[in-house]
C-alpha cells in the first residue's frame, strides 16, 4: 500500500468536525484535527459559504488522497436534516472541486469498523481514537473533531478490506462462482 492522506468531516452546520491522518503500510499517523465553528455567521448561506472556504484551505494545505464523510444521522427534524445534507453536500463538492474521491459512512458502520460497536457512544470512540492515534483530545465535550477522526480511519480500515478481499478480476470470479450468470 502506499502512502495517503486521508481527511475525515464530520458535518455539521454550527460546527463541522475535521480529521487528518497519513496511513502508509501498517502505519497510521495522526496529522490535525479541530472543528470549524460557524456558530457566529448570520445565515445558513453564509455558514456553506464558510464551509465550502475551510474544506478548500484543508485540501490545499494537506492535500488529501480521499475524503470520508459521516453521512447524516436520520433524526426527527426534518428542516435540521436539510440544513446538515446542504453542510454535507458543500464538503463534499469542495473534494470533488479538486476531483479527490469522496466516500460517506453511516455513523453505526463508522463505530462498529473502529470499536467493534455500532452503539458505541462519542466518548467510546473518542477514547478508542485517543489510544490508537496517541493523542489527547483538548476538549472532551467537543466530539466534533474525534468523529471526524473516526471517518478518516473507518475508510483506511474499509479500503483495506476491500483490497484484501479482491485483489484480483481471477480471484474475485473463483470467490463469486454461484453469482455468475452463464
Amino acid at each position: 500500500m502506499n502512502e495517503k492522506i486521508i481527511l475525515g468531516i464530520d458535518p455539521g452546520t454550527n460546527i463541522m468536525g475535521f480529521g487528518l491522518i497519513n496511513c502508509s503500510q501498517s502505519k497510521i499517523k495522526l496529522i490535525q484535527y479541530g472543528i470549524i465553528s460557524l456558530i457566529k455567521e448570520s445565515s445558513h448561506q453564509i455558514k456553506l459559504k464558510k464551509i465550502f472556504e475551510k474544506i478548500t484551505e484543508l485540501i490545499k494545505e494537506y492535500k488529501p488522497d480521499e475524503i470520508a464523510i459521516e453521512a447524516p444521522f436520520f433524526g426527527k427534524n426534518v428542516q435540521s436534516m436539510l440544513k446538515l445534507g446542504r453542510a454535507q453536500g458543500v464538503a463534499m463538492a469542495a473534494g470533488l472541486r479538486k476531483e479527490i474521491p469522496v466516500f460517506e459512512y453511516a455513523p453505526k458502520k463508522i463505530k462498529q469498523s473502529i470499536t467493534g460497536n455500532g452503539n458505541s457512544s462519542k466518548e467510546q470512540l473518542a477514547r478508542f481514537l485517543m489510544n490508537f492515534l496517541d493523542f489527547e483530545h483538548k476538549n472532551k465535550n467537543k466530539f466534533d473533531a474525534t468523529d471526524a477522526l473516526g471517518a478518516a480511519l473507518c475508510h483506511h480500515f474499509q479500503s483495506n478490506i476491500s483490497l484484501k478481499k479482491t485483489s484480483t478480476w481471477k480471484q474475485f470470479l473463483i470467490k463469486n462462482k454461484s453469482r455468475i450468470i452463464n
